[in-house]
């Protein structure tokens, strides 16, 4: 419910959709059910005007406790791309319990193990479980191809050795063990952009369980190919948790099928400890879910039916399952990846992106640089961009590319062509984001930047980490319009207005306006059938109507109150104006029919006169 319609249908499903679904997985017997965190906060408020603490509160209730409830956060930046101060991460963390939350996965674009700890702390203390993701990456390619005496040599930072290698099974290890260290309680091998192949996937799964106690998690991809088949190898290896996702909404650039895994590992002899005859009704469900999210559905078309439990597989299909699980044993990766694939062309999901795959780049950071050149018109220079990833990500220290480095990078590079268009110097324009992550507002990159290149970008050499004391509590204003009430009316509101103050400004207004029409609406009917229960009496004085429909603001005036001309008897707003209703003459008030802040029509009487 998170990061299925996240990956495949832009965040989209409405509370509606969530609603008619939740009772079908309240025994299914998830381990783990996503529900919250990532894009859902912003989006659910951003495009569907609904409540993100209300989703997370109804997907408690109806779960009853039977599965546990899981959010994704980026660590000390939460939801954002600013650091927030401890007061801020423990009051949101506190509120997200409260509703509901069981499980934090807690990552950091930069790996740094400094922008998690605090949110690990936290998570524990307040009755959470703390979900440690290593963010995988992989070392970048070859930086340049240079033509010399008719062929092509590679040069690698502009030297013809090869660098050393950073992303090891060593360096996510120790990752690991440091998030265990802090106390984690499960680690997870987050793996964006689908990058983990398979052998890789055996020996860094084999390496975490070696070495760390905690329970190992893999979250992965299909987008370049990889997804299912590297799935396959971490169970072969150990692994204890995997993520999936449900049929309609797996595969592409989603998880993998939970359906698909179910197979295999039946024919490994693990147990999934899940209910498939509920499965089968949530994939039925789903279906109607997916056709509604038509218009913002990435896959060119939906996969084949499949029910593992009743549904015979054609013979040739069943033994390519056979075929990918003596691949794994076997270690060859080429026959697992081909064998994997023709299930997965079987049943009708994506081909694997070949682009992904060799830019080892994740889909949304490709998809982004694309509209960058598009908007210049200079679509002729993606390839050119491509390859300069390389060399940003060296420059700025190897940042994994995950959000928000991998559009951060990738922006830049664009920067890179554009420069190089006009004959400018590289880095000649710098995007904001560039220039606090080379300052080091982000954190602490991978490898060192070289002083010298911070300081060409940022006039400085020295590292200035972000100053969370310059941190300023957003304003929760009264609104005048809706009766004096302020924006966030408690603390889960005013917690959306310091995570996502636009979005969240927008939202919360709206939701004073409805009140007060309701209030207003609410008090106009009372009133009526206050009026309805006593014998109405005739008006036989002089009346004075609304001139045009509005609230009334003011009264100045009670019944038997002698008035003289031009004074004000009360104040009602119409058309965003104040507008006072004077006496024509001198005159005594027989009675008042209205009272402060109710909505009137036009002509609705006032006030009459004595006879």
């Amino acid at each position: 419910m998170r990061d299925g319609q996240q990956s495949l249908f832009a965040t989209r499903m409405s509370q509606a959709t969530i609603d008619r679904l939740l009772p079908l997985y309240e025994n299914a017997g998830f381990y783990i059910m996503e529900v919250w965190g990532g894009a859902i906060p912003d989006s659910v408020m951003r495009y569907l005007d609904e409540s993100p603490w209300n989703r997370l509160r109804k997907a408690s209730e109806a779960m009853k406790g039977k599965s546990l409830l899981s959010a994704l956060s980026r660590g000390r930046n939460l939801f954002g791309y600013v650091p927030y101060p401890n007061s801020v991460l423990e009051g949101f963390y506190k509120e997200a319990i409260k509703n509901g939350l069981n499980v934090m996965r807690i990552f950091d674009a930069l790996n740094d193990i400094d922008n998690i700890k605090e949110s690990i702390r936290l998570i524990n203390e307040l009755g959470g479980i703390a979900d440690g993701a290593v963010c995988y990456t992989v070392d970048p390619k070859e930086d340049v191809v240079e033509k010399k005496g008719g062929f092509f040599k590679r040069l690698f930072g502009g030297k013809q050795e090869a660098p050393e290698k950073i992303f090891t099974d060593d360096y996510f290890v120790e990752k690991a063990k440091a998030m265990e260290a802090l106390g984690a309680k499960i680690i997870t091998l987050k793996d964006m952009a689908g990058l983990v192949n398979p052998l890789r996937a055996a020996s860094i799964i084999s390496r975490l369980k070696q070495e760390v106690k905690v329970d190992i998690d893999f979250h992965t991809h299909c987008t370049p190919g990889y997804g299912l088949a590297s799935s396959v190898m971490a169970m072969l290896h150990g692994v204890d948790i995997l993520d999936t996702n449900i049929w309609w909404f797996g595969g592409g650039s989603a998880a993998p099928a939970l359906e698909l895994i179910y197979v295999f590992a039946n024919r490994m002899g693990i147990e999934v400890d899940v209910n498939m005859e509920a499965v089968g009704k949530i994939r039925n469900e789903l279906l109607n879910a997916r056709k509604e999210l038509a218009e913002f559905d990435l896959m060119d078309k939906m996969p084949r039916d499949f029910n593992p439990p009743t549904d015979e597989l054609p013979a040739d299909v069943s033994a390519q399952f056979d075929t990918a699980i003596a691949c794994a044993k076997a270690n060859d990766e080429e026959g697992l990846l081909a064998a994997c694939h023709a299930i997965e062309s079987y049943f009708g999901f994506p081909k694997p992106n070949e682009l992904v795959k060799n830019a080892e780049v994740p889909g949304g950071m490709y998809s982004n640089m694309v509209a960058q050149l598009k908007q210049f018109q200079m679509l002729d220079k993606l390839d050119e961009a491509m390859s300069l990833i390389p060399k940003v990500r060296r420059d700025a220290g190897l940042v994994p590319l995950v959000t928000p480095t991998s559009q951060i990078v990738g922006s830049q590079a664009v920067n890179l062509v554009l420069d190089r268009q006009k004959g400018n110097a590289d880095y000649t324009n710098s995007s904001k984001q560039f220039i606090s992550l080379i300052k080091g507002e982000y954190g602490h990159t991978p490898v060192a930047i070289d002083p010298a290149f911070r300081e060409q970008i940022t006039g400085s050499a020295e590292e200035k980490p972000y100053d969370v004391a310059s941190y300023n509590e957003p304003e929760n204003p009264v609104l005048p319009e809706y009766g004096n009430v302020p924006l966030a009316s408690n603390d889960e509101e005013y917690l959306l207005l310091e995570l996502l103050p636009t979005v969240a400004n927008g939202f919360l207004r709206k939701r004073r306006a409805e009140e007060f029409q309701a209030q207003n609406a609410a008090a106009s009917d009372a009133a009526a059938k206050e009026k309805a229960k006593e014998p109405e009496e005739p008006i036989t004085g002089e009346l004075l109507s609304a001139p045009m429909g509005g609230r009334i603001i003011k009264i100045n005036v009670k019944a038997g109150q002698a008035v003289k001309a031009g004074e004000v008897l009360l104040v009602y707003e119409a058309m965003k104006m104040e507008n006072d209703v004077t006496a024509e003459k001198d005159e005594v008030v027989k009675r008042v029919f209205v009272k402060q802040d109710e909505i009137v029509g036009t002509d609705a009487p006032l006030i009459e006169f004595a006879d």
